[in-house]
């Protein structure tokens, strides 16, 4: 890395003059943990809990960047769908298209977006609809490799995720 040649010969965004667009994703369920208390003994301690259903939220991001603009983060929040058995609880593929469509009229121009290896990210179905954008190029991380996604390392930063590990 100190001759700069990570990824050497790899000029895709650059020769496009295109947005490099990075996503990420997290989820976080909220029903509230198990817990225990102190109580007084001989008396019951009594924890009025809402959210009692299986509801949860997700998040999806993108961080775009491009030499001489400002960096852009753009995000969508999708909450669960209630408890039926035959929905996803997380992102669809159709959501994933809408963000990277929302990011393509905000943004304008080409996208070369790199993701990690998510289902929902290689289906057939996530292959036919980036095949319909022409100005849309996928590269997939390496399984294992959160540490090259700047989105994976700005996620756990905001509440949302804190959360999900307290």
């Amino acid at each position: 890395m100190e001759g700069g040649d990570l990824a050497g010969g790899k000029r895709t965004a650059a020769d496009l003059g295109a947005w490099l667009v990075f996503e990420d994703e997290s989820g976080q369920g909220l029903r509230p943990p198990k817990g225990r208390t102190w109580g007084r003994r001989g008396y019951t301690p009594v924890v009025r809990v809402t959210g009692a259903s299986n509801k949860r939220v997700s998040v999806a991001a993108l961080i775009a960047v491009k030499p001489g603009q400002r960096p852009r983060l753009i995000y969508r929040v999708h909450h669960g769908r209630g408890s039926r058995k035959d929905r996803r609880k997380g992102l669809t593929e159709t959501d994933y298209a809408r963000l990277l469509d929302a990011a393509h009229q905000q943004l304008g121009g080409p996208r070369v977006v790199i993701w990690d290896n998510l289902n929902s990210h290689v289906s057939q179905a996530m292959t036919e609809l980036i095949a319909a954008r022409d100005w849309l190029t996928v590269y997939r991380l390496p399984p294992y490799a959160h540490e090259l996604s700047p989105v994976e390392m700005g996620l756990p930063q905001c509440g949302f995720c804190r959360a999900s590990r307290a």
